[in-house]
């Protein structure tokens, strides 16, 4: 292979599916999770959290609990003035802990730090807490209504990472709003031959990590340090910094490894209350949250939606309008990304001659609402999909032929006001695919339907990634990259992309966790980001290693390095040949020293915002064959494609299997999961209460064909996935079930739900 100074590898060792570098530490019990830690003169911190979904705090009486042995710290809110009063990635709109008022039941009122868990829990149970009840506004329907109590009556500002424009004016409790408008909807809705419209409601589901979220913070002599199960240290860095007025520089998050994340652990959620606690009591202090906890720290966002989309009579696409309301809890976390988002996804990738998009980012007085999975394509593309078919069916359409006529081809613009990155995937050719690995043009019964579904998500979040690759003197590699290895396989990843552009076996190579205070700076882990841009940082700090030894072989042998070639970790050329060992002695002339490269990647131009991107468009491709027990309302999954359009799969195995987790997490999304509040109050927030999937629940058979055309941003043409699958395995079951004879407006689709729809049906026709 010759890999000169100037010249491109061919990928040989990327596109394998090598075994993951993190495999045995896991397999033996070795690997560490930050609950796993323990951190000299440790304590152990317990949160009290608000009875009542709303109220005002009368008085707290902190007493008791401060009395008891083993007691070091009780904190409470007004204690910390010195600080900023509020933080928040998007907006800055809450409390360390709660003031003057909590804003949903399991708010942290009050924080204690003990020798051992158990006594931080006794003495959390001795705090008493005196509220006065307020109007509790717990759906964005009550949220929105023209007299609704404001949750958030005191003026807000934008948070570090918002990154989506000013925030609105005063609205009610719409805390952010995005607007998609394109041509004239109402003229074309007025001359429409074809129209279908509807309601519809998207329930609050839960993350559900195998870890939950867990921080040790000490914070002493000006300084503080995070040992925490996050997926962004470096904006939890930046968040920590801003919130105790601390210098960027004097904040270190260390990130072990994590038990999941799917988004619950994205940007800040206990990092802060940890910090203060550990402050005021002068030791580090670990904060581990119950499932229950966890659940009441982050979720999906529930919606409601009103979408209307018309076509010719011939089936060509018209027009599409929606409107929706996202509820994202007493505090927006990251909902107006996630409004953002479902308003970029809400048209579909459809061509359309109108488009009117209005959607709101709601507070309520619920648990807050953040990052999930696919989120935004989640919440709107099944419903958009239900529309395509119903349209399809009254043209008198095959669906897929629907699909065949309006779909964008490469190079057209997604965003139907033209702005931001055109499409880059073949959709059609993608969904065929999908189609035929279910049988679509197979016989089928009347309780057996098929469907399919198409949808983009914007990916890649804002595109700024560094890396290093240090050489030491015996050839071993270590690869420093700030993404965090939450099961998705990035370690791996990561060392398949540095050993083949130093052409050296993947063994010899080492992927470190995150320190960000020897880790260069990596924005985030999310929105399928980490292969397509951490990688390219990483390739790119290879590939300047690779050129670093390739110029000490010329300077010594007195050549152009372009004349010189690299196999298997030996450069040669001349009639000369010298290991990367050999040559480190050459560089330094004595056995030690070391080689680093160092690789960036930053917007090429433009300063790479929400609205000039995304850095690629994630394919959101699925087809599904289901069955429907008309006595019961069960739903059985018996055939599911996914559609992973890759660009180049570094690791096919590994890409194959986040493709699995997705549609599992899909199928939950669709058919079972769902929080249920109640007045505010959760009521399901236990495994026996909250159904999640199980293994009996996987489709009978399951196929996810990988698409590599090598178009993506990444190296080697790659782009992200591990998202799309999940987006698309709702919308895939809906239109399915649909077939079947049963549209649905309202997920998930429980047996109950459909059970009484097929008799609605049956009493339609009867009346």
């Amino acid at each position: 292979m010759s890999v000169g100074a100037a010249t491109g590898v061919t990928p040989e060792r990327v596109g394998r599916s090598d075994r993951r570098k993190d495999l045995g530490e896991k397999i033996r019990g070795k690997a560490e999770f930050t609950g796993d830690l323990e951190v000299p003169r440790m304590l152990h911190g317990k949160v009290l959290r608000a009875e009542l979904p709303h109220a005002r705090i009368v008085s707290i009486d902190t007493s008791a609990a401060a009395a008891m042995d083993g007691v070091v710290a009780v904190l409470v809110g007004s204690e910390l003035g010195e600080f900023n009063p509020r933080w928040g990635h998007a907006i800055k709109d809450r409390p360390i802990l709660a003031i003057d008022r909590v804003r949903f039941q399991g708010e942290p009122v009050a924080a204690v730090a003990a020798v051992d868990e158990e006594t931080a829990e006794a003495a959390v149970r001795r705090i008493a807490v005196e509220y006065e009840a307020l109007e509790v506004v717990d759906t964005v329907a009550a949220a929105t209504a023209a007299d609704a109590p404001l949750i958030h009556a005191e003026t807000v500002e934008p948070g570090l990472f918002h990154g989506l424009g000013d925030l609105p004016e005063e609205e009610g409790n719409v805390c952010y709003r995005y607007r998609l408008d394109a041509g004239s909807v109402e003229l074309d809705e007025a001359e429409a031959e074809l129209t279908v419209e509807g309601e519809y409601e998207f329930p609050a589901v839960y993350q559900y990590a195998m870890e939950t979220h867990t921080v040790i913070a000490d914070f002493g002599d000006g300084e503080v340090t995070l040992w925490a199960s996050c997926q962004h240290p470096f904006l939890v860095r930046a968040e920590i910094a801003d919130l105790f007025r601390l210098p960027i520089g004097r904040v270190r998050v260390i990130v072990p490894y994590l038990g999941g994340g799917f988004g619950s652990k994205s940007y800040t959620k206990m990092e802060p209350l940890t910090t203060a606690l550990a402050w005021k009591a002068g030791r580090p202090v670990r904060i581990q949250n119950r499932v229950d906890e966890s659940m009441l720290t982050t979720r999906r966002h529930g919606m409601r939606c009103r979408m209307r989309t018309t076509a010719t009579a011939d089936g060509r696409l018209v027009s599409r309008n929606v409107r929706l309301w996202l509820d994202t809890g007493a505090y927006a976390d990251n909902g107006p990304r996630v409004c953002a988002t479902a308003g970029d996804a809400a048209p579909g990738p459809y061509r359309w001659d109108a488009v009117s998009v209005d959607a709101n980012c709601v507070y309520t007085n619920t648990s807050p609402a953040g990052s999930y999975r696919a989120f935004g394509a989640v919440h709107t593309q099944w419903i958009g999909e239900m529309q395509i078919d119903e349209l399809a069916r009254k043209a008198g359409l095959d669906p897929l032929e629907m699909r065949r006529r309006n779909l964008l081809k490469p190079g057209e613009p997604v965003r139907p006001d033209g702005t931001g990155k055109p499409l880059d995937a073949d959709l059609i050719g993608d969904v065929e695919r999908a189609a035929a690995a279910v049988g679509w043009d197979e016989p089928r019964s009347d309780s057996v339907g098929r469907g399919v579904s198409v949808g983009l998500l914007a990916a890649g979040a804002h595109p700024v990634s560094r890396a290093s690759v240090r050489m030491e003197a015996d050839g071993s590699v270590e690869v420093n990259v700030g993404t965090t290895e939450m099961g998705q396989g990035a370690r791996t990843v990561m060392a398949q992309i540095a050993a083949q552009e130093l052409d050296i076996d993947l063994d010899r190579v080492t992927v470190q966790g995150a320190d960000t205070r020897f880790t260069p700076y990596d924005r985030s882990t999310g929105a399928s980001r980490s292969t397509t841009l951490a990688g390219l940082a990483v390739q790119r700090a290879a590939a300047d290693l690779r050129r670093r030894l390739v110029e000490t072989a010329a300077s010594r042998w007195g050549v152009e390095p372009d004349s010189l070639a690299v196999r298997d970790g030996v450069v040669e050329g001349a009639g000369e040949r010298a290991g990367y060992e050999q040559l480190i002695e050459m560089r330094f002339g004595f056995v030690g020293g070391e080689v680093i490269g160092e690789g960036e990647v930053r917007p090429d131009r433009g300063s790479g915002s929400y609205a000039e991107g995304p850095v690629f468009w994630e394919v959101c491709i699925a087809a599904a064959q289901v069955r429907v027990d008309p006595e019961t309302g069960r739903i059985a999954v018996e055939r599911m494609a996914t559609i992973a359009d890759v660009g180049k799969a570094i690791n096919p195995l590994l890409v194959e299997r986040q493709d699995e987790g997705a549609v599992l997490q899909g199928i939950g999304n669709a058919l079972f999961e769902e929080m249920v509040f109640s007045g505010g109050y959760l009521t399901n927030d236990t495994l026996l209460d909250y159904r999640v999937p199980r293994i009996e629940d996987m489709p009978a058979a399951m196929r996810g064909i990988i698409v590599e055309n090598g178009d993506g941003p990444g190296p080697y043409g790659a782009k992200g996935c591990g998202e799309g699958a999940q987006a698309a395995t709702p919308a895939a079951l809906a239109t399915a079930l649909a077939d079947a004879g049963v549209p649905m407006n309202e997920l998930p689709l429980t047996p109950e739900r459909v059970w009484r729809r097929i008799n609605e049906l049956k009493e339609g026709e009867r009346g």
